[in-house]
């Protein structure tokens, strides 16, 4: 059912008049020395058959008037805050940040854990907290390289904030060398670590060509936990892109051929 119609239907049930609506608007409006909030009769009819769309003010009279949450009216119009830290990913995909439990899970396979305690691969799920208590989940952004080929840009982390202090840990290979998540205020990263003195440093993958970064411990960089599995790209975002440009050129170039012979 359309939003207008939804929200006729609610106006119905109250046992409300479009006219009663107007004058209730008006009140609001004077009271809050505002005319945005006042909704007129006919303008009551535009948004109720789907001719208009309300404004914020406008949705909140109606909130009010209605005795229904703002929100839930919101939501009427495809719009639903709970949704924000789902977006922020989709709206910022250069940032690495920890993700959060408002999205659906549908790639939470990716990680290779059983279906009734996968986490997701954008969100951090309540039932993966049940099964394995501490843990979170993050994405990369698209500027992280520090554990690059080994964790490339965009890949989900699965973090075992239980693991969130540096202990010598006996290692043979790259991949059995502890990774950990690290918050540096504001920003978030992942890399091998190692602590002298109060300087944390972040140890980059030898083939990443990132530098050791420095930070002081506690006051600049924290160990959120440790890296106990990641879903990572094969193929780089970039070669991605540039594969689908050198075909797209060369479709463009023969259609231009084709164009030239026939002429």
């Amino acid at each position: 059912m359309p939003a207008g119609q939804k929200l006729k239907t609610l106006r119905n049930t109250r046992n409300i008049t479009g006219r009663e609506v107007e004058q209730a608007s008006r009140r609001i409006a004077d009271a809050k020395g505002d005319k945005r909030f006042c909704i007129s009769n006919g303008w009551l009819a535009q948004l109720e058959n789907g001719v208009s769309e309300p404004s914020i003010c406008k949705l909140f009279s109606l909130s009010v008037i209605y005795h229904a949450n703002f929100l839930d009216l919101v939501r009427l119009y495809d719009v639903d805050v709970d949704d924000k830290e789902k977006y922020e990913i989709v709206a910022d995909p250069y940032l690495t940040q920890i993700v959060s439990d408002n999205n659906d899970g549908r790639n939470g396979a990716l990680f290779g854990s059983s279906n009734q305690c996968a986490p997701p691969a954008t969100s951090l799920m309540p039932q993966l907290q049940d099964c394995m208590p501490g843990i979170i989940c993050a994405r990369l952004g698209l500027h992280e390289f520090t554990m690059y080929p080994m964790i490339r840009p965009a890949a989900f982390l699965q973090i075992d904030t239980n693991q969130n202090k540096l202990t010598p840990v006996a290692w043979r290979t790259e991949y059995e060398r502890p990774i950990f998540f690290i918050e540096l205020r504001q920003a978030y990263t992942c890399g091998w670590c190692e602590l002298q003195g109060n300087q944390l440093l972040v140890i980059p993958h030898p083939s990443s060509h990132e530098s050791v970064r420095r930070f002081t411990y506690l006051r600049e960089a924290e160990i959120v936990g440790r890296v106990i599995s990641y879903s990572t790209p094969c193929i780089d975002r970039e070669s991605q892109s540039s594969e689908a440009t050198k075909k797209s050129k060369a479709v463009h170039a023969r259609s231009i051929s084709k164009i030239d012979s026939e002429v």
